[in-house]
């Protein structure tokens, strides 16, 4: 897959420096995925949670942290929508929230 918008990555883990080697994880597992449906997100990620308009939600460090996703699966293109807090998570609209372009 090709990911978008991995800026947000490197931001949230200057911040909080716990999630770096997780979020890099992800990232590596991403890029070299081929995720054609849902499905596949779930066959490798269970606990992640497939919403509306394309979006799924991965926790990270055992859910401390969340990280959204638009996945644009007829185009092979991962677009980071948000990383942050559990808290932060819960002040925003997961389906809605604009999405990165860079």
């Amino acid at each position: 897959m090709r990911v978008v918008g991995t800026s947000k990555l490197h931001k949230f883990w200057k911040r909080r420096r716990d999630a770096k080697q997780q979020l890099e994880a992800w990232y590596a597992e991403a890029k070299d995925a081929i995720w054609e449906n849902p499905r596949d997100v779930k066959d490798r990620y269970p606990k992640a949670s497939i919403i509306g308009n394309d979006r799924v939600v991965f926790d990270i460090c055992g859910g401390s942290y969340r990280l959204i996703v638009h996945v644009k699966y007829k185009f092979g293109t991962v677009v980071i929508c948000f990383v942050g807090t559990h808290a932060e998570y819960d002040r925003i609209n997961a389906e809605e929230i604009r999405c990165a372009r860079r």
